[in-house]
């Protein structure tokens, strides 16, 4: 395993973090807790230290799943990622999902980042995970109900009181970070980042570079999308919200496929899977600090955790690129 300073901070994390959206369930169709639990102990004991996750990743399961899992493991020899400003229990803030089906319950899920809001999410993740400190606390989106003053001047607040070493934000533009770097030092801008979503990489990225911040890629391998594993015809479990998403198309997982197939010899002389290329792509490239990738077992964990035990060199990225600037994908 490969370790990275994030940003201009001390926090050293592992190149590859264990991402838990999907094993928190919702919008993934359900999990299963067991095989969750065993996915992030191989990681770990492959070299990933960091996980990221959040309270909204099935209204707290994803946490409780986190701090089961690493509550035999020392402290300090691991990285605890995890987010706020995503509530199912508050009517503040903005809707942005409506009965949204969670084992059965119908939720109402808002985003909001006030300041009483963050203190006492701040504590109720502390507990499901098991923890006294978070290592990166961040906003999962932005917040357009609350001064962004508001929201920074309580994760100075949680950094003071040593809950929190660092905090970073989820999703912001360059202006939306410029804002609040007026009121507190932030570690990093977690975004969604990949071969097929590069929408970052026209501010984002360059602004990332020049100010000495860390960039958070999630997603990937576009949730399996770049896997090489789903054909045309694919069938999504119930409740799986990707069965909507213009990327898994059957069109789409052609066109993707056809692209993968182009730069499979490239991973097959370094004896890696597609998806493990894919990691390595995007470990590559500029600006980006660490990239989340989520596993559901263990051997989709070990298999994303070995993707460091090779490097591409400038004229492999030079080949990928050239594939993969052709790629079109239909709306």
């Amino acid at each position: 395993m490969k370790y990275r300073k994030l940003g201009n901070t001390d926090l050293t994390l592992s190149a590859i973090t264990f991402g838990s959206f999907a094993i928190g369930g919702w919008l993934w169709g359900g999990t299963k807790q067991n095989e969750a639990i065993k996915a992030i102990q191989v990681s770990y004991d492959l070299g990933v230290t960091s996980i990221d996750t959040a309270p909204v990743y099935g209204q707290g399961f994803s946490e409780q799943i986190v701090g089961q899992a690493i509550k035999d493991i020392p402290r300090d020899k691991i990285q605890i990622l995890t987010k706020f400003g995503m509530r199912w229990d508050s009517a503040k803030g903005t809707l942005i999902y409506k009965n949204q089906n969670n084992n059965g319950k119908a939720i109402d899920i808002y985003k909001y980042a006030g300041k009483e809001s963050i203190i006492q999410e701040c504590e109720a993740s502390l507990k499901r995970l098991g923890t006294d400190y978070i290592d990166l606390y961040q906003l999962h989106w932005p917040d357009i109900t609350t001064p962004i003053e508001e929201t920074m001047d309580a994760l100075n607040e949680l950094i003071k009181q040593g809950k929190i070493r660092y905090a970073g934000v989820c999703n912001y533009n360059t202006e939306q970070f410029a804002e609040a770097e007026k009121y507190i030092n932030l570690a990093s801008n977690q975004v969604p980042y990949s071969m097929v979503l590069r929408d970052i990489e026209k501010e984002i990225v360059p602004y990332s570079l020049n100010n000495g911040k860390g960039v958070i890629a999630y997603s990937p391998l576009e949730r399996g999308l770049l896997t090489g594993k789903m054909k045309p015809g694919y069938k999504f479990g119930e409740g799986d919200q990707r069965a909507t998403r213009p990327f898994y198309k059957d069109e789409n997982l052609s066109r993707t496929n056809e692209f993968l197939n182009k730069i499979k010899p490239i991973a097959d002389s370094k004896g890696l899977s597609l998806g493990q290329l894919v990691i390595l792509w995007t470990l590559q490239q500029p600006a980006i600090s660490i990239t989340l990738v989520g596993a559901r077992n263990a051997e989709q964990a070990i298999q994303n955790a070995k993707a460091t035990e090779a490097s591409l060199t400038t004229e492999e990225i030079g080949i990928i690129n050239e594939h993969l600037n052709q790629l079109v994908l239909v709306p």
